[in-house]
């Protein structure tokens, strides 16, 4: 009797644990010179073009012809690209690694929608009206607004995950999270409907996403909450790859569960509710970003993937910022539309490919 090889389900497949530290290290140093150039040509481009060569003199010699609009506004706009696109990347490979679903990510579970929740209500009871919410509101202001986000973003991670582990399906999880989406956006249009006017479109204008506009006094809080939960995912990286193995493989090899899945939910929420405190809800990066790490990587090991996701992220989310200035043009693009542009491709291309290798 002959028998047939089955091949094994690509849900439960080994996960790829090889460093190939040599292309590991290219990769890395083509991501870094990446994000720099990007660097450099974000804080040239937008209303108003800045020649390149000009750019230099801006950041170095505070007299230079352009060194206040380089200094005021495209750097700190460059720096809030650059930490939001880390912090989406990495919180987007924990919360994969968390769920076990490859299109986990804080927009799509709901969690900036949680995160935007703590940052309505804070907006309603201080009834501020300035631009981006936290301007204006003096150092604490920023940092409750923050805080709010934060605190939202955890609440509605700990409640996917309680359901979560009702359910087996990878759909169902996504159907959950979307409806806790939809909850807390249904939550947030209640608050909105007794506020003023203007609330209401700065509001609006908030939801489209931003890097534009944060302040030096606020980046002193989105980058140590940044640093901070990305410290932490480099430091849970041997616990992220004995969950991807499985929960109870990970139990039998001493990892208490429980306490990496608070540890890591407090992670991805510090680094989606910072994000979204000050950039407003950003979509699609943290789903795409991590599957593109693992593409350029070709490893599941998080001790690789945690950085290169924040380097990816970060020069996807400057190159989405170039794109949305419409370099030439007086005006510019919502941040989401650009970010659709990128990650929706990626999720397809996700889908996709499980689905081939379902059918195998």
């Amino acid at each position: 009797m002959i028998t047939r090889a089955v091949p094994r389900p690509a849900a439960i497949a080994r996960p790829r644990l090889r460093l190939g530290l040599p292309r590991s290290a290219a990769m890395f140093a083509l991501l870094l010179i990446a994000a720099a150039a990007l660097s450099i040509a974000g804080i040239a481009v937008g209303s108003v073009a800045i020649p390149l060569a000009e750019v230099w003199d801006g950041l170095v010699d505070g007299d230079a012809q352009w060194s206040a609009v380089i200094g005021r506004i495209r750097v700190p706009r460059t720096l809030t690209a650059l930490l939001s696109g880390a912090a989406l990347g990495v919180a987007g490979l924990q919360m994969q690694t968390l769920f076990r679903n490859p299109l986990a990510d804080p927009f799509v579970l709901g969690i900036s929608a949680g995160a935007s929740l703590g940052v309505a209500a804070v907006v309603l009871i201080t009834g501020t009206s300035a631009s981006l919410f936290a301007a204006g509101l003096g150092w604490f202001g920023e940092l409750g607004v923050a805080g709010a986000a934060v605190a939202g973003a955890g609440l509605v991670m700990a409640l996917v995950l309680l359901l979560s582990l009702r359910v087996q399906s990878i759909v169902t999880v996504l159907v959950v999270g979307l409806l806790v989406g939809y909850l807390v956006a249904s939550m947030i249009t209640i608050l909105l409907a007794s506020a003023q006017d203007a609330l209401v479109d700065q509001y609006i204008r908030w939801g489209f996403g931003s890097f534009r506009g944060v302040s030096w006094s606020e980046l002193r809080i989105l980058a140590p909450a940044v640093a901070a939960g990305v410290a932490l995912a480099a430091i849970m990286s041997k616990q992220l790859n004995l969950l991807l193995l499985g929960e109870s493989y990970a139990r039998s090899l001493g990892v208490h569960v429980l306490r990496a899945r608070i540890a890591l939910m407090l992670g991805a929420a510090l680094l989606a509710g910072a994000v979204t405190a000050f950039a407003g809800p950003i979509a699609f990066l943290g789903v795409a970003i991590p599957h593109l790490a693992r593409s350029l990587f070709g490893t599941s090991d998080h001790r690789v993937l945690v950085p290169a996701a924040a380097l990816c992220g970060a020069a996807v989310a400057m190159a989405a910022e170039i794109a949305a200035q419409l370099p030439g043009v007086d005006g510019a693009l919502p941040l989401n539309a650009v970010t659709a542009l990128i990650g929706a491709p990626v999720v397809l291309a996700v889908l996709l490919r499980r689905r081939r290798l379902a059918a195998v």
